[in-house]
This record gives C-alpha cells, sequence and structure tokens, in this order.
C-alpha cells in the first residue's frame, strides 16, 4: 500500500543508498505534489491526494530542522545524510535554493560531517536557482529512467513539457557534478508492456550516462508498494550486469 509522509521531517531512515537518512518533505503532508506521476511512486498517483496542495513554510522547515538535528546529535545518533524527498518533487519548491542554503548552515552547526542529499526528477533544472542549489549540496541525485521519450511518458509520466534530449543538454551543465538514478523494471500498465532493461533500452541508456559524464550512478528497482500492481522488480544480478557495464565508461555505479 503506498503512503505519503506525514510530516516536514521524517525518519531517519535506513536508506539502501545513502544510509542514515534524516528526510526532509517541503511538500504538502496531506498531498502528494509532483511533476512526474511515475507508475512505481511509492506516494501513489498524483490524483489520489488532492489535498490544499500547499508547500511547507522555509521557517517551518528550518526550525523543525534545527531542532530534530540537535536532538539526534544530543543523543550521539547524528544523520549521515539529510535527504530532500518527500511527497513529491522538492525543487518544485519556490524557496527551494533558500532552504537548501538554511539546511547546509545547520548541518554546519550540528553535524558538519553529514552530507546533504537531493532526491529530484530534473524537471526543475532549466531554473538556475535550482541549478545554484543542486551545485551546493553533496549529493544531487537526478533521475533518467530512459533514454527514450516513449518510455519516459509511460514510466515517469510527466506533468509538462518534457524530452530526453533538453533533460540530457541540462544535466551535462553541472559538468559531472551529478549523481544520475536510474529505475529498472518491467511489467505491464494500461495494457503497454514496460520494460527499461532492453538490449536497446540499455544500450540507448549507457550512450546517455556516457554523455552526461556524471560523477556516479544509482540503480535499482522496486522495493516498495507501487500504484500500478502489473510492475516486476529487476533482480540484483541484472542490475549488477548493468552497473559492470556503466563502471566500464569510467563512472562509479552503485547498486542498491
Amino acid at each position: 500500500m503506498t503512503s505519503l509522509y506525514d510530516n516536514i521531517i521524517f525518519g531517519p531512515i535506513r536508506s539502501r543508498r545513502l544510509g542514515l537518512s534524516l528526510g526532509v518533505n517541503l511538500l504538502p503532508i496531506d498531498s502528494k505534489l509532483c511533476s512526474f506521476d511515475c507508475i512505481y511512486c511509492e506516494c501513489g498517483w498524483n490524483d489520489e491526494h488532492p489535498g490544499k496542495r500547499r508547500f511547507n513554510a522555509r521557517d517551518d522547515v528550518r526550525e523543525m530542522l534545527d531542532t530534530t538535528l540537535a536532538k539526534m546529535v544530543g543523543e550521539g545518533t547524528p544523520p549521515d545524510v539529510i535527504t530532500f524527498a518527500g511527497n513529491g518533487e522538492p525543487t518544485l519548491h519556490p524557496e527551494f535554493e533558500q532552504i537548501i542554503n538554511d539546511t547546509i548552515a545547520l548541518r554546519d552547526k550540528h553535524c558538519p560531517s553529514a552530507k546533504v542529499s537531493v532526491l529530484s526528477n530534473a524537471t526543475q533544472i532549466h531554473r538556475d536557482d535550482v541549478r545554484r542549489a543542486l551545485l551546493r549540496v553533496d549529493n544531487n541525485i537526478l533521475k533518467l529512467d530512459s533514454a527514450f521519450d516513449e518510455t519516459v511518458q509511460l514510466i515517469n509520466k510527466p506533468q509538462g513539457a518534457y524530452t530526453v534530449e533538453r533533460t540530457v543538454e541540462l544535466l551535462k551543465m553541472f559538468n559531472g557534478e551529478l549523481i544520475v538514478q536510474t529505475m529498472f523494471l518491467r511489467g505491464e500498465y494500461l495494457g503497454k508492456r514496460v520494460d527499461n532493461t532492453t538490449d536497446e533500452e540499455v544500450e540507448a541508456w549507457l550512450r546517455l550516462i556516457k554523455e552526461i559524464a556524471p560523477k556516479q550512478v544509482m540503480v535499482y528497482s522496486l522495493d516498495r508498494d507501487t500504484p500500478c500492481q502489473t510492475l516486476e522488480k529487476v533482480e540484483k544480478e541484472e542490475l549488477r550486469a548493468i552497473a559492470a557495464r556503466v563502471e566500464e565508461l569510467g563512472i562509479k555505479c552503485q547498486v542498491a
């Protein structure tokens, strides 16, 4: 069963990719707000959670994060990472850059060894303020689930204008200071076969990875409930084979 995060700060949780992760949710706590409507999203479909769709206030985020970090450090369990995720796309927040600046200051104050990470679908990286903010964090983790627009439309269901070509152009503007994250899956959706693990898909995706030249790639598959019930998890052995092909390009690849 899919579910929403019910507060601004959530966790800490043990992340497969990031370690002990304290989550920050800039999106509404009673609804989902996202520029994608991925068929695998653990928060469910966008239209299942209409709610009030209000962003969480910058001051509230700062105050709650300050209090939580102080408590965690006081208890001797500081987070490995502060992760922006939550009920949708964090970079949609109109004060995203300012919130990142606040977060870095709080991290430096309480637990300077912790990393700041952002999980983003990359739909807002055309904005200068978003790119500036992402270049300030330790791990800006940006999604690219396929090299083909048709597959992206099926898997990610962008809610506005989106093309892989334009997204890759923007990803290249980070000059390697990014992590590309890809969800591999297969199954069926609306009577259509879904599979971004075919030779054609993987080879085209690898060409784009080489072009983007990120500092790291993360590949993963299903681990939680999904709104589309006809999807299949890709096993670790197959993910490791894909990761090996990324590493042949001279790029580190993590299998989560």
